[in-house]
Formats: structure tokens, sequence, C-alpha cells
């Protein structure tokens, strides 16, 4: 009979994604933050901190761990991210599980590398700053107020240009509609929340493309 591999290994054999992330310890509570905000901003994640990137088990001093993980929880989350934790013996060795549940007081901030407070997303196995359209997105839907979508020239012009070609970014935006680039994210955002068009985003700028025309 196989024997059943442990729960922290059989996380491991997964890789790092967007909702789990490797830490080979915590020594920097700013950083961590980063990736706290994003878990809950976006999808809920799990830290296992005592593992490195390639995924090799060295383990940790979890009581040490933790209160660097709640130091960076509730100094510099804005506001605080709420998480809970286990700990596992893997090898001999400690493990600290973190899981942070996706929130429903986004958007979360931490310091940027010049302590600026930002709101940060999880993409992929990474850490993006939200850009403007979604910090817009994440507005109306707290709002939760009605969209008014007026369909004129430029919003016509923009929903051609995406018919025709795969993708466009905001600065393909503002050239289409002749919008500023406020107005620009307020139209992207809308559309976004009608149902229209999605967006995706990586660590160059954010694409746009009607909704399922794409994978």
């Amino acid at each position: 009979m196989k024997k059943k591999l442990h729960p922290v290994k059989q996380l491991i054999a997964q890789g790092e994604h967007q909702q789990l992330d490797f830490k080979f310890e915590i020594s920097d509570a700013a950083k961590i933050a980063r990736t706290l905000v994003a878990f809950a901003n976006t999808d809920g994640g799990r830290l296992l901190i005592g593992v490195k990137d390639n995924g090799v088990i060295r383990g940790v001093e979890s009581d040490e761990e933790y209160f660097m993980i709640e130091n960076a929880a509730q100094r510099f989350c804005r506001p605080e991210v709420k998480f809970n934790s286990k700990e596992w013996i893997v090898e001999g060795k400690k493990v600290l599980e973190v899981n942070v549940p996706q929130s429903s007081s986004f958007p979360h901030r931490a310091p940027d590398q010049r302590g600026n407070y930002r709101a940060y997303v999880r993409v992929g196995d990474e850490n993006l700053l939200a850009n403007g359209v979604l910090m817009k997105v994440w507005k109306k839907k707290k709002s939760n107020k009605n969209i008014r979508f007026v369909y004129s020239r430029p919003e016509k012009e923009l929903l051609t240009y995406l018919r025709k070609n795969e993708f466009a970014t905001l600065s393909e935006v503002r050239r289409i509609t002749g919008f500023s680039k406020f107005k620009s994210e307020q139209l992207l955002s809308d559309l976004i929340l009608l149902d229209v068009i999605e967006m995706r985003m990586t660590d160059t700028p954010a694409v746009f493309y009607l909704k399922n025309t794409n994978s």
C-alpha cells in the first residue's frame, strides 16, 4: 500500500501559485505584509514558512516567525489582515502554515519599497500593484450603486476595436476614445462590472479584452 504524502508535502508538490507561497524565513515584516494583503485582496491563500523557493524544507523557529507575521498583519497592513496558522512537523522540522482568507474589507494596503502604502493583488505567483482600473472596480463594488453607461461614439469605437483586435492597453484605450487617464479608467471599470470586458494583469501594463473571446 502506497504511503500517503504528508499534507505539507502535498502542498509543496503544487509549487508556488496564486494561492500558495513559500518562504524560507520572515526577516522583513513590511515585505511580507505585501503578500498578506495580496492574498486578502484576491482569492485568499497560504504561506508555508520554513520552505525554500525550490520546495526544500528547512524548518523555522515557529514562535518567532508567528510573531513576525502577526506584526506584519497588524502594523503593516491597512486595514489589518486576519489570518490563522498551524504548525507542522515535517522530517523533524517545523513548518508554519499561515492561511489568509479572502477579505471583504478590501482594498488592504502595505508599504512599498519607499514606505508608501499601496494595494497589491496576487497574480500567479507574484504580488502586483493594483492599478487604477482595479481600484475603481473595488470602489464601485463597495458603493453598490447602479452603473449608468452611455453608449456614445468613443465607447462604440473602443468595442469595435476590441472585436477586431485581441486586446487593448490603457494607453490604447486613451488613444481610441480621446479620454483622459481617469475617464478611461472609469470607462474600463464600468465595462468590467457590466461583464463586457476582462482585465489581465501582469508585471507589464494590464490588457483589456472582450469577455469570452479569449482564454
